[in-house]
């Protein structure tokens, strides 16, 4: 069998296992109501919780950017591609963040798999949780640093894998709201294990930034974090900018002295183009708008109630989340398959989420809401769901 051969079989053993990704092409801007194959469908898909992708606002920031800046960058950042503008935003963030500096990157992956390898070596550790992004997994990988993934919120196991540590650096890696489960990490704990073991404390906010949080700033802020004591430098927020904020990108937010290290020392931001400086112009027309945004919150916040309000849930289980991402366990690949297809046919477009990007046997819908779909398309989820899981 030669390597194109083996190439066929691996796609087949994934049809086999109903593993296969497919992707749809929308022909409208973001938004929970979009037209796929010329149909028109409401999606509870992205990640888009404020509603601010398809913002005409945003938009008229990203055109006015452009006009001012043009279309790229062309340089990396340390070289000739750092503009006033994003100077501006990585003021606008840190401020926001309630940091002393912040650093901005083209993608939340890049983020992490540049920042973990630039704080954690050889001969350290980093202690991670189990269902962390795949993103802090890579990162983790190319530290080359000893790898403890400690099961899900389990703080008395990350307890007893810290004291066991006598590695000279030790960094601990979580989520702030994890993505396919929804839950939230308890941040002020892992933020006491950091002090008392005298490591560092990485906490990806990418799902809580702009939703959770005083003005949207963040699970951070919402756990009262960093808080004005002398350990605060030990944080490393990471936030994403390409959900709530609907634009694209990712910050880090810390100590003056940890930015610094950052940009001297991550790869993955010395050595890549840096992003086009009219989406920074279109960010911090975005972060204002997080800012004055607690109508789209308490929405967003109504809405996440009615859903679990009214889903039946007599087979399936719905996770609990108070955050936008509202998880409903199917279990098996095929069925989570068969109950999206089913969806897909009503008008209703929800993503079947299978390994590896969950357990294996906890194959599931993934719910995004968002503060642009309204009680009426909750109630026809609800509807068609409720049904289907007596027919299915």
């Amino acid at each position: 069998m030669n390597r194109l051969d083996r190439l066929r079989a691996a796609l087949a053993a994934l049809d086999r296992d109903h593993l296969r990704r497919i992707r749809h092409d929308n022909e409208q801007p973001c938004s929970p109501h979009v037209l796929v194959d010329g149909k028109a469908y409401i999606a509870f898909c992205s990640n888009d919780y404020l509603g601010l992708a398809g913002d005409p606002r945003l938009a008229g920031a990203l055109a006015e950017g452009a006009r001012r800046w043009g279309a790229g960058a062309g340089a990396s950042h340390l070289v000739s591609g750092h503009y006033a503008v994003q100077r501006d935003l990585e003021q606008r963030l840190a401020a926001f963040a309630g940091r002393e500096r912040a650093l901005v990157f083209p993608a939340g992956f890049m983020a992490n798999c540049g920042i973990v390898p630039a704080l954690a070596g050889r001969g350290d550790a980093i202690f991670a949780d189990r269902l962390n992004h795949a993103s802090l997994i890579d990162g983790m990988v190319l530290s080359r640093a000893r790898a403890h993934r400690y099961p899900h919120l389990d703080l008395a196991a990350l307890e007893r894998l810290l004291a066991a540590s006598d590695a000279p650096t030790k960094l601990i890696v979580s989520d702030a709201v994890f993505s396919m489960d929804g839950d939230v990490a308890p941040l002020r704990e892992l933020m006491a294990l950091a002090e008392r073991f005298d490591a560092w404390l990485l906490i990806d906010d990418a799902h809580g930034f702009g939703v959770l949080g005083p003005q949207g700033r963040g699970a951070l802020a919402e756990a009262g974090l960093p808080g004005d004591t002398a350990e605060s430098w030990r944080l490393i927020q990471v936030g994403t900018l390409s959900k709530a904020a609907g634009v694209a990108g990712a910050f880090v937010a810390g100590a003056e002295e940890l930015i610094e290290w950052l940009m001297q020392k991550t790869r993955t931001y010395i050595f890549t183009t840096g992003s086009p400086p009219a989406l920074a112009q279109a960010l911090l027309a975005s972060i204002d708008l997080i800012e004055a945004g607690d109508a789209r919150r308490a929405r967003l916040a109504a809405l996440i109630e009615r859903l679990a309000a009214g889903l039946a849930q007599k087979r399936w289980k719905l996770l609990p989340s108070r955050t936008p991402i509202q998880p409903l366990v199917i279990g098996d690949n095929a069925a989570a398959l068969a109950l999206a297809a089913a969806l897909m046919d009503k008008g209703l477009w929800v993503p079947a989420i299978r390994p590896p990007t969950v357990p294996a046997g906890s194959a599931r819908l993934r719910i995004s809401l968002s503060a642009a779909h309204t009680p009426g398309d909750i109630d026809r989820l609800i509807d068609a769901i409720n049904r289907l899981e007596d027919r299915l």
